[in-house]
This record gives C-alpha cells, structure tokens and sequence, in this order.
C-alpha cells in the first residue's frame, strides 16, 4: 500500500499557523482513500486540517485507538464535516474513566455520549479483534498484555458500580500498514506497551519486518526500569524509521536519540511520513 501520513494533532507544533495541544489524529492519505486516525481533543484538529488543506470531508473511515478525551474529543466536530461516517472502535471506547494523577480525580473518556455523536452521523462498528479497515489498513484490536515489564499507568481508573480500580485501558489499539517494505505502524498512545503492540503487529499480519513506527509511545509517564527494558527490547526489532509523539516524553525521546540515532526523529504537527520520505521542522529533526 502506498500512503502518507500527516499529524493534524500533536502537543508540539513549529513555525507560525498551525496549532498544537496535547492530543493526536493523523490524517492519512492511501491507495484505499483518506483516513482520520484519533481526533485529538477537540482545539486543533479543525483549524490544522484547514492550514494543511486536509479535507475531512474526504475520508472513508474514523478509527479511535482508545477512549481518552485527548483522541477522542474533537471527533464531534469532526462529524460537522464528514457527516454520517463509521467510526472503527473497541467495545470498551465508552467507559466511564478517570485519571486521578496530581492528586485530583478528572473524567478522561470520551467527552460525549454516544446518543449524541450518533445523532451527528456517527456510525460505530466496535469490536475487539484485529481487523482490516482496508486492502493493506488494519487495526490491530486488543493488545495481549505478555511483557513482564510493561505495566501501564498506574494513575488511571475506571469506575465500574461506583467503585474505583485500575484502568488497563484495554481498549488501546494501534494501526497498521502493509507494504512491500515491510509494516508501517501508527501508534496511538500505546497503553497496551510499545513492546506488546510491535509483537502483536507481527503476529496478526505475519510479517517478521516492521519499516517504521510512529506516534505515541507512552514511554514518558512509566518508571525508569520500564523505559529502559521497552527500549532494550526495541533495538531488537530492527526499526529502520522510530518517529514520537504525545506521551513519549523528553526523557524518552533522549534516551531514544542515543539508542537510534539518525532513525529517530519527532513526529509533530505538520510532520508528513510517507513509504519513503519523513518531512518535519527543521529544529524538530534532521531527518528527511
């Protein structure tokens, strides 16, 4: 599959126009038709599509990686320019979640009820299965937790019969590209661990090559064993391109420059990756 890649929300921008907040949604472009993965949460996603000329109106399908407000809450103003569109999401995209990190609890799922977004066109398909969005585009569904080391966020919550417990955030879900180069893969916040969803990746498609990854890697809000055993295992994959997003953090990114080197690079508002190319901001990286 021949395809491009653009982030429409990030919480980095560079230069003047575009906006950044903290969220994500690319837009992509490919072979099957345009794409909206994630929709961040709500400030940016119209007024960057308009600046990068990204026609929502155009795309086939929305996939959501997981339920969290800050890739979930501008799919409502999304719908103002899509109209009636499948939404591609996990059973779980409505539970009821918290996050309780700086000593107060916040509600952090999707910002409105699915009645309402049905009412704005909003046709979800929900499943927790691997599946084919189309020829070469695949969800990866839920994510088998099998790292021993890869624990997730200890500060998120769900609240099940008005009792709080932990949020696996079992939801969380990334994309897949097939290519005659190997597999592309979007993350969205990774949740599931970076290593479960690469090892995930190569299970369900078959293929031993992954090309490139990009996004979030949630390598910023975990311990510093944790991140340093992810980036361990990593290495071993043999990632030709890493690109990071969202919620990798600055320690992360450091440590992941170190250990990649010129196959790192950030991938922030405005950066475009496509089956060959990176373009970002020149004081985001030098890779092109």
């Amino acid at each position: 599959m021949r395809f491009k890649a653009t982030v429409l929300c990030e919480n980095t921008v560079f230069g003047n126009g575009p906006i950044a907040e903290h969220g994500w949604s690319v837009f992509l472009e490919t072979d099957a038709g345009n794409f909206l993965f994630d929709t961040g949460q709500g400030k940016a996603i119209i007024h960057n599509a308009n600046y990068f000329k990204k026609d929502l109106s155009s795309i086939e399908a929305i996939m959501l990686s997981h339920h969290h407000g800050d890739h979930t809450g501008g799919l409502l103003d999304v719908l103002d320019y899509t109209g009636e569109k499948v939404v591609y999401a996990h059973s779980d995209i409505f539970r009821d979640a918290y996050n309780t990190r700086y000593r107060r609890m916040s509600y952090a799922g999707i910002p409105y009820r699915r009645e309402v977004l049905e009412g704005k066109g909003a046709q979800f398909d929900l499943s927790r299965d691997f599946r084919q969005i189309a020829p070469g585009l695949y969800l990866t569904g839920e994510i088998p937790r099998i790292t021993p080391y890869e624990k997730g966020d200890a500060y998120l919550v769900i609240k099940d019969n008005d009792q709080l417990r932990s949020d696996p955030v079992i939801d969380d879900q990334s994309l897949i590209i097939e290519t005659e180069d190997g597999l592309f893969i979007i993350l969205g916040c990774c949740h599931a661990g970076i290593i479960n969803t690469l090892k995930h990746a190569v299970h369900v498609t078959g293929q031993k090559r992954i090309h490139t990854v990009i996004g979030g890697t949630h390598l910023g809000p975990v311990s510093n064993e944790q991140r340093e055993e992810s980036i361990k295992a990593l290495k071993e994959f043999n990632i030709e391109r890493l690109g990071v997003s969202h919620c990798t953090g600055m320690k992360a990114c450091m440590r992941l420059y170190q250990e990649f080197g010129e196959k790192f690079f950030f991938y922030n508002v405005g950066a475009i990756v496509d089956n060959e190319n990176v373009y970002v901001s020149v004081f985001a990286s030098n890779t092109k």
